[in-house]
């Protein structure tokens, strides 16, 4: 069983920079692909960014694409995601997840774990 916990949202003006983190224990982390999603108020989870186990491969959404940075530190059991040039649309709470494979997490049906999520706040 791997325990998710985010930490580091908050609130930023837009054009800002924030940066999440996801420490995971309780599993091996190293051999999970990993991944960011968002839900915003009133709407549906939005995948944003996966990270392959060994953070070879890495995939965006595209509205996030450029923007934001997925990485991981698997000595530290840690995932990251730097955001930049941040917009009022990109407020919501962020999850972290895990699962067998960047597909699966990319497509919402394969994710494993769960984090309890961070909430970032965009204002105008």
């Amino acid at each position: 069983q791997v325990q998710l916990v985010e930490s580091g949202g908050g609130l930023v003006q837009a054009g800002g920079s924030l940066s999440l983190s996801c420490a995971a224990s309780g599993g091996t982390f190293r051999t999970n692909a990993m991944g960011w999603s968002r839900q915003a108020p009133g709407k549906e989870h939005e995948f944003v960014a996966a990270i392959s186990s060994t953070g070879g491969s890495t995939y965006y959404s595209d509205s996030v694409k450029g923007r934001f940075t997925i990485s991981r530190d698997n000595a530290k059991n840690t995932m990251y995601l730097h955001m930049k040039s941040l917009k009022p649309e990109d407020t919501a709470v962020y999850f972290c997840a895990a699962g067998a494979s960047t597909m699966g997490i990319r497509g919402g049906d394969g994710i494993r774990y769960w984090g309890k999520g961070t909430l970032v706040t965009v204002s105008s």
